[in-house]
């Protein structure tokens, strides 16, 4: 039997692999593959963290756990790790130089996982662009936007621009649509208009109550603007346009009129 282990599959310039080599690989990624379903199920069936957090400890212990299965690895192979880096200290300084943004992708995801700023299924807003959080990896965050795309972002992306997370203080965020009307409008009666079409949208929050602020004397309006409440932040722009309508039609129907610029071209011809 012990001579059985000891076949030689590989030969190369000193180094060997046998047969009992390749079942102890064999037995360790078995062995990992269990571990880490455990873990997932022990991670996932505990209620004290919600499923974001859940996410993000079960990737870095999996992450973990892969890095030091494949340093186990290369030692039952035969590899020298130690010697192996002090060898290539020189390459990898280079390496190193030029695969920084590389690493930076990789430390801002550990540092997006940890801080937990971020989480799956957040809603946020970078660079004008609002996206729904789908998976938070090392290297790269996967997210989905309103134009029901899939974007794949570098962490650092992340961590260096200005970032809004519209669901980091819970779920409901404060919106707000403006309109102008004509001067000679009746002001009680546009604010009474505005408010009483909040109670046709189920997606508009009774508490917070919607308010009405009249903003300002415009040019050739008077500015009103509706602030309200809605946990449908993703398709809030879907509401808003629902609700311009509607109250489109409440004006038309109660003859408030909606100005618009006029130009006055004069035609002077020169004899």
């Amino acid at each position: 039997m012990k001579e059985i282990f000891k076949y030689k599959i590989f030969t190369f310039d000193g180094f060997t692999l046998n047969l009992a080599t390749v079942i102890k690989i064999v037995i360790v990624f078995i062995l990992v593959a269990v571990i880490l379903k455990v873990i997932r199920f022990s991670i996932y069936k505990t209620r004290r963290f919600d499923e974001a957090k859940k996410f993000s400890i079960y990737t870095l212990t999996k992450y973990v756990i892969i890095v030091f299965s494949i340093i186990y690895g290369l030692n039952v192979i035969g590899f020298d790790i130690s010697v192996l880096l002090a060898g290539s200290a020189a390459l990898l300084v280079g390496f190193g130089l030029g695969m920084q943004n590389l690493f930076s992708d990789y430390i801002s995801g550990i540092i997006i996982l940890i801080d937990s700023t971020i989480e799956v299924g957040d809603i946020i807003e970078i660079n004008g662009l609002i996206c729904t959080v789908q998976q938070i990896n090392l290297r790269t965050t996967t997210v989905y936007t309103r134009e029901d795309t899939s974007i794949i972002l570098p962490n650092t992306d992340l961590t260096r621009n200005q970032l809004i997370n519209w669901t980091d203080s819970g779920t409901n965020a404060r919106f707000e649509i403006s309109i102008g009307v004509d001067y000679s409008s009746d002001v009680d009666q546009v604010i009474e208009i505005m408010l009483d079409l909040t109670s046709n949208f189920e997606q508009i929050k009774k508490e917070p109550q919607a308010f009405v602020r009249f903003k300002d004397f415009g040019d050739s309006s008077l500015d009103f603007s509706i602030f309200f409440w809605s946990d449908e932040i993703f398709r809030i722009e879907k509401i808003k346009s629902d609700y311009r309508i509607a109250l489109f039609k409440a004006f038309t129907k109660h003859n408030i009129g909606i100005p618009f610029p006029q130009r006055v071209i004069h035609n002077v011809s020169i004899e």
